[in-house]
């Protein structure tokens, strides 16, 4: 079986892609993406009310049907305070309503796709996973942190997810060595 080491985003190059994206929702969206590490189904799951601004945390409903808690930052909380706010003005029916973002599982494929294509950047909610368990790991959270935060059930994914930072970490090691 063939071990790629699969692409994941620094902070800056999350920032950047939210400067790139075109909405209010689409910028709450990749922020709460990389944030949190919550998958597609999580993302489309959430209602309003499972958001806890005081905490900065949201229920969300994984794989199996479990709940948990997934973390966000305050750009995040930003960002979904300004497009709640503005998506409860614009909103027309709840024949319309979707879910609280207003787009399907495709829209939100399509929107990411066409940012990658702009951006040069990858941009799909796993990159944003990878992203999540990479970014903590390289500010020093231990594995088993990360496990619990990004509601995975063992160790295993998060090892592979973060072998990208723990390569980095060796060769920054390694050339700290040679000078």
């Amino acid at each position: 079986m063939t071990k790629v080491i699969l692409p994941s985003l620094t902070h800056e190059q999350v920032a950047y892609l939210i400067t790139q994206a075109d909405t209010v929702r689409d910028k709450a969206i990749i922020s709460l993406f990389a944030d949190s590490g919550i998958r597609l189904n999580e993302l489309l799951g959430i209602k309003e009310q499972h958001i806890d601004w005081e905490t900065q945390t949201i229920i969300i409903w994984g794989k199996g049907g479990k709940q948990r808690k997934a973390p966000f930052t305050k750009r995040t909380a930003d960002l979904l305070y300004e497009y709640l706010k503005v998506k409860g003005v614009s909103q027309v029916s709840e024949k319309v309503y979707i879910n609280m973002w207003g787009v399907r599982r495709r829209g939100i494929q399509i929107m990411l796709y066409r940012l990658e294509k702009r951006t040069g950047l990858p941009c799909n909610p796993h990159t944003f996973r990878r992203t999540f368990a990479s970014n903590l790991h390289r500010n020093g959270l231990d594995i088993e942190h990360i496990m619990r935060l990004g509601g995975w059930e063992n160790l295993d994914m998060v090892v592979r997810y973060t072998r990208s930072v723990k390569f980095e970490e060796s060769l920054r090691l390694y050339q700290e060595m040679e000078r």
